[in-house]
């Protein structure tokens, strides 16, 4: 058993133990806080002998993560009269740790809000303020896209010109040119800030995003499955299983499409593009029923959207699925299955 100070008052405990059996080993591996003995996460992992390294390498990345988001919940929690920018800070991030919602975002953007009141110039807090802001664009959460990105842009801008080489700057840039449809552009921000830690999930499952729109679409489904891996009780896991969907249905492969657009959906009901998407998946198997039912729920969860014409639909993925390859295969794909699921020309 190892122990782990995180700060003072917060104690965690490692434990663990390992089996053998032939050439598969096991590893279980329990975090726990020590004052109160509750669980706070817990991992199986099963490999081969000739696979240690990368078995090492995948415990060290879940165990930084678990201990990241207790480090997030301790410190939101922490009582304290007089909270400082730092606390606010905390306490957005506690927030974007919950199940994606608009409520979700606004408390998390107001929190990072009243950090940016007592510091102005906190390069995290303009960072995690602006990738709250472009996030919830992405998520089709926001009230504003406009005013929401030209927002998070100036406050990049600022954070970028303070401190050049911060990692959440970075990350949060490469949220912004994803949001304009620069994919190529914002694999390498997402790079730059996970060269700062090589188990940063979101980070890597946005390289996997870009690469279904820009290229080659092989690599998305193994990026997205990285992330999932390293952080699978993540508030995105929906929208991680969703990717990894989108990449089979772009190619063809409905049966496997439908499989990953259905857990996702079983993971976040509420996300208007998953009941899209996996209505065109249907659509395309020849279940028009069941199609015009997930239809049906996309339009009344996003208020009509990309859901209400093929020209719409044409119009709203015009950025993202720009590389002319990838874009005749959404052609064939997505937009076929939405006509075959009964959403009209215009």
């Amino acid at each position: 058993m190892a122990d782990i100070v995180l700060f003072e008052g917060f104690r965690l405990d490692l434990e663990g133990s390992v089996q053998r059996s032939g050439d598969q080993v096991r590893v279980n591996t329990r975090l726990i806080k020590a004052e109160t003995d509750a669980h706070l996460w817990a991992g199986r992992f099963d490999r081969d002998m000739g696979d240690l390294f990368a078995l090492q390498n995948e415990i060290t990345g879940r165990i930084a993560i678990a201990l990241d988001v207790a480090l997030i919940g301790a410190e939101a929690t922490r009582p304290t009269d007089h909270p400082d920018a730092l606390d606010y800070i905390f306490r957005g991030r506690a927030a974007l740790l919950k199940p994606l919602s608009r409520e979700r975002y606004a408390e998390g953007i107001s929190s990072f809000e009243h950090a940016l009141m007592l510091d102005p110039r906190s390069v995290e807090g303009q960072s995690r303020l602006a990738s709250a802001l472009v996030g919830r664009v992405l998520d089709e959460m926001s009230a504003s896209s406009v005013d929401d990105i030209a927002h998070a842009e100036g406050l990049i801008g600022q954070a970028l010109a303070a401190s050049p080489l911060s990692p959440i700057a970075h990350f949060a840039k490469g949220q912004l040119l994803r949001a304009r449809g620069r994919c190529d552009e914002a694999i390498s921000e997402y790079e730059t800030a996970l060269a700062s830690n090589r188990n940063w999930a979101s980070a890597i499952a946005n390289i996997g995003r870009c690469k279904i729109y820009v290229g080659p679409i092989e690599e998305a489904s193994l990026l997205e499955e990285q992330a999932i891996r390293l952080s699978p009780l993540d508030p995105q896991i929906g929208v991680w299983y969703f990717r990894i969907g989108q990449a089979h249905l772009v190619q063809s492969r409905i049966d496997e499409a439908i499989v990953w657009f259905e857990k996702a959906r079983s993971a976040d009901p509420t996300l208007a593009f998953v009941h899209r998407w996996l209505a065109t998946a249907y659509a395309l198997k020849g279940d028009t029923e069941r199609a015009a039912a997930e239809i049906a729920e996309a339009r009344r969860l996003s208020g009509n959207g990309s859901a209400s014409s093929i020209t719409q639909a044409k119009a709203s993925s015009a950025a993202d699925f720009a590389a002319p390859a990838i874009r005749g295969l959404f052609e064939t794909t997505y937009l076929a299955g939405l006509r075959k699921a009964g959403v009209p020309e215009e």
